[in-house]
């Protein structure tokens, strides 16, 4: 099956366990990572039936971490993370995503919380097919370590997805059922 296909059909199925999953962003809100004190968490604002981090990230901000929402700067180029509290104002950008306003300061993340439409136990993600979020891993893992961490519904794993040279894997997915590392 082709990324498109796969795309539709990852749509459909997130889109029933979204409906379902009424308690998600509490359920995972408590999770734990290795992370250093101060780590900058850059999340997103969720979209459709998108997992939501929200109440990990509020969590997050209140161990100490600092957050950030990813920014679409140009077409074809890596995202741009701007620092962000929950509360905080957000403006609407590209997609109809919601992002932080234009002078809140660059931050560069130690963790990545990733949005997605489906993942495979090899730790491949299926995107929208912008490239946005490989571009930007791609780049920051270039310049140092970036940890990436897919959040999504249990429901939303399948057996093996298709990926090519550019895709970047990540080092985990966050589900309801905890936290998987690859």
């Amino acid at each position: 099956m082709n990324k498109l296909s796969l795309r539709k059909t990852a749509r459909m199925r997130r889109a029933a366990l979204a409906r379902e999953a009424t308690d998600f962003a509490s359920r995972i809100a408590a999770a734990e990572f290795d992370l250093l004190p101060g780590a900058v968490v850059a999340g997103y604002a969720p979209i459709a039936s998108e997992a939501d981090p929200s109440e990990l990230m509020a969590a997050l901000a209140g161990r100490g971490h600092s957050l950030a929402l990813p920014c679409i700067a140009a077409a074809d180029s890596p995202l741009v993370f701007r620092s962000w509290r929950p509360g905080e104002a957000r403006v609407q950008g590209a997609f109809g995503i919601e992002e932080p306003l234009p002078e809140a300061a660059e931050v560069r993340p130690d963790l990545i919380l990733v949005p997605l439409l489906a993942f495979d136990a090899a730790g491949w993600r299926l995107g929208y097919g912008g490239g946005y979020y490989d571009r930007t891993i791609a780049a920051l893992r270039g310049r140092g370590a970036v940890r990436t961490v897919g959040i999504a519904f249990a429901g939303q794993e399948v057996a093996a997805l298709p990926h090519e040279g550019h895709d970047c894997r990540l080092d985990a997915v966050l589900t309801e059922n905890g936290l998987r590392r690859f």
